[in-house]
């Protein structure tokens, strides 16, 4: 399955969107299919401050549970309300329904840094053997 184009992504299955000054963040359809089905999420604190790969959220699953890392440094401006509600929507509609946070960048520059979607796709690829 591909994966949109319009986001970058990181080694670690989450992807980044910029929307005007904000950047969308949620985890891949690949993640969510390694974790199986979602019961719980535990999203940060709005106004919290993180820097690119530190722990910012929490996704709990029938198998394991499974910390979420900002992919660029930033500032939580809104999290996503369905998504904590109903964790089950990152199982059916990761990229759309239930995106995680919205951040507002500090250093822009690092969204640069992810990867491609077709350089996150070779490496599924390759993971999936």
């Amino acid at each position: 399955m591909g994966v949109p184009k319009e986001c970058s992504y990181t080694k670690d299955h989450e992807w980044a969107k910029k929307e005007g000054d904000l950047c969308v963040v949620g985890i891949t359809d690949y993640a969510q299919h390694q974790l199986g089905d979602v019961v719980f999420l535990e999203l940060p604190p709005v106004g919290k401050v993180v820097k690119k790969g530190d722990s910012m959220a929490v996704v709990e699953s029938v198998k394991a549970a499974s910390d979420i890392y900002a992919p660029i440094s930033g500032e939580i401006v809104e999290v996503n309300p369905s998504a904590a509600g109903s964790p089950e929507l990152i199982n059916s509609d990761p990229f759309t329904k239930a995106w995680l946070v919205k951040l507002k960048p500090s250093k822009i520059d690092e969204l640069a840094e992810l990867m491609s979607s077709d350089a996150y796709d070779k490496m599924v690829s390759e993971l999936s053997g």
